[in-house]
């Protein structure tokens, strides 16, 4: 069995990818591979610290977001 990424530019072409799968010769699997978040995952294998938790994010984002608000009531 081949593995092969195509893609479909013309709607006629994806009707008859799926007539070629109604007939069973071949199947027709969605990718839920994201390129993106593999790389993420690659780096994180790769750090030498923790990534920082849900919680830790939100205390910052408030603390920059209180600090932006200051500013802008002065």
């Amino acid at each position: 069995m081949n593995t092969i990424q195509i893609e479909i530019i013309n709607s006629k072409a994806k009707k008859l990818i799926e007539n070629l799968a109604d007939l069973k010769l071949i199947k027709i699997t969605k990718s839920t591979d994201d390129g993106f978040l593999k790389l993420v995952k690659k780096f994180r294998e790769k750090a030498k610290e923790k990534p920082p938790t849900l919680d830790e994010i939100t205390k910052e984002v408030e603390i920059v977001r209180s600090s932006r608000y200051e500013k802008l009531k002065k």
